[in-house]
């Protein structure tokens, strides 16, 4: 059962309008084919009441409502009257499954509570509701009072309920102590079904709920992404790898389809889900290391069970300065690129250096730095950037002090413009005016980031020039005028070259009559 539109909605900041869950209901009916979905808790607001409708309104057209369960209360007829309000079919009613509940919240003796359980139930009955029982706080009541959590279990399977439904309300049990208990209750009371709801306070979810399986749990409780009080409940993701690949179990549960569910669910709780989160995090099927990605092409070495393709989605390779040609082989495949075996060693080198100036360099960036080193290549290295200081304050104008270097003699330049950029190319202008050499014409400037780019996505920035040619340079960083300030000493150096003798990869770049048409 999953029980995201409740459980998972008492996440802290977490309220999902009726259209939403109706929409997560489909999905984890029709998509994901979980068995049985918990939508609300009885008697919260109209909102809650609408969204419960909604829900039961499409699954009695699907023949999907005895599917459809909703928490109540022992307090009749109040919550059976809003269920069958809300058109469902199915209570799960909330019993205190420990002593110190029972005596301290609701201050009644355990013979008390079950006469209104009983009554509780009955009514539910005469409306047509099916009901299941939990056992509120059921694994402190195994550690504290076992005699009265063990006798509200006796009494309940002489109710006429469907299932016994055991929380571990406040995620404190171990492993070994889920084991236990489930050996003694399955043992002591064969043939009723126990379901098992866990939280993950200790991060233990998924390890209890795979203890209550082996040990007679008849079903389990979950929510997508985890979601849930505090640390949250068991992940229906992680449970459902676990029970496929270390249980002998079947489950209908269809695996390609979790990691869209898990999406859209982030995008109506608004939890983000962390990088690192198994099967659903956004790195958890990425390999950094160069040294894995080679084993990757060499038999698949460091593959696991957890396979990407079986929750629909693809392995990656991650491009930065651990990276070795081997992960840059892969992303060039997905993108249909080959490059000559010196190109690559070139293209590696540079991610290496990009990777140190920010964490990340992903495929979307790769056409960008390939383009940028195949530039670069093709142009004779006359001028280069020395160094440069940069000032942008409030209410000055920008300011740079400038080195450049021209055919190994350095010389400094400092200039005030309307931007970081143009008072670079005033400092440019200031030391070719001294050496009585001309610049071309800005007449485009263009600036870019990959598809799907954040803020701290490469810029590649493009400036067209005319010096009786038309061209093109390209500058790649994760700074905007950085980058442009390259693409500018790449096209000194092409007007440097115009007056010289080309080289090969000048002229297989430019075509061979530039020269000429420099003037």
């Amino acid at each position: 059962m999953d029980t995201t539109l409740r459980d998972g909605e008492q996440t802290s900041g977490v309220s999902f309008l009726p259209s939403e869950k109706l929409q997560i209901a489909k999905l984890l009916l029709e998509e994901l084919k979980v068995d049985r979905i918990e939508v609300a808790s009885a008697r919260v607001s109209e909102g809650e009441l609408e969204g419960v409708q909604k829900i039961t309104q499409w699954a009695a057209q699907k023949g999907y409502l005895e599917r459809v369960e909703v928490l109540g209360f022992v307090d009749t007829p109040v919550s059976v009257n809003w269920i069958v309000e809300a058109g469902a079919k199915v209570l799960n009613l909330l019993t205190k499954g420990s002593l110190n509940h029972l005596v301290h919240q609701l201050k009644k003796t355990p013979e008390q509570h079950y006469a209104e359980i009983a009554k509780s139930i009955a009514f539910a009955q005469q409306n047509g509701i099916a009901v299941n029982v939990y056992l509120e706080d059921w694994s402190n009541g195994m550690r504290n009072s076992p005699e009265y959590t063990l006798g509200l279990i006796e009494f309940l399977t002489h109710q006429p309920v469907k299932r016994i439904m055991l929380p571990d309300t406040l995620g404190l049990l171990s492993p070994d102590e889920v084991k236990d208990y489930f050996d003694l209750i399955v043992a002591k009371f064969p043939g009723i079904h126990f379901d098992f709801h866990a939280h993950n306070d200790y991060d233990l979810s998924v390890a209890n709920v795979m203890e209550a399986i082996l040990h007679g749990a008849s079903g389990i409780h979950t929510t997508v992404n985890g979601l849930g009080e505090r640390a949250g409940n068991a992940p229906l993701e992680s449970v459902i790898a676990v029970i496929k690949d270390f249980t002998k179990l079947e489950i209908g549960v269809q695996e390609q389809k979790i990691f869209r569910v898990s999406k859209l669910v982030e995008q109506f709780s608004g939890q983000h889900i962390p990088a690192n989160k198994p099967v659903v995090g956004e790195n958890v099927f990425t390999q950094t290391a160069g040294i894995h990605a080679d084993g990757d092409n060499k038999k698949n070495l460091y593959f696991n069970d957890l396979l990407p393709e079986r929750f629909g989605r693809q392995r990656k390779y991650a491009l930065g300065k651990t990276s070795g040609k081997a992960n840059i082989l892969k992303n060039l495949e997905e993108l249909g690129i080959s490059l000559e075996k010196d190109e690559l060693t070139r293209v590696t080198q540079r991610i290496i250096e990009l990777g140190d100036k920010k964490e990340r360099v992903t495929t979307e960036d790769l056409p960008y730095i390939i383009s940028d080193v195949l530039q670069n290549n093709s142009i004779s290295k006359y001028i280069s950037i020395e160094g440069y200081h940069m000032t942008h304050s409030k209410g000055l104008k920008p300011s740079v002090q400038l080195r450049l270097n021209v055919h190994g003699k350095s010389y400094d330049a400092t200039a005030t413009g309307d931007g970081q950029y143009d008072s670079f190319m005033r400092a440019v202008k200031k030391i070719y005016k001294s050496l009585k050499k001309e610049l071309p014409k800005l007449i485009d400037y263009h600036v870019s980031i990959p598809p799907g780019g954040k803020t701290d996505a490469f810029v590649e920035t493009v400036i067209t020039w005319d010096y009786g040619k038309i061209f093109k340079t390209k500058g790649l960083d994760p700074d905007q005028t950085v980058a442009a300030m390259m693409a500018t000493e790449k096209m000194l150096n092409i007007v440097e070259s115009f007056n010289k003798i080309p080289t090969k990869e000048e002229s297989a770049y430019y075509g061979n009559e530039y020269r000429t048409a420099a003037g």
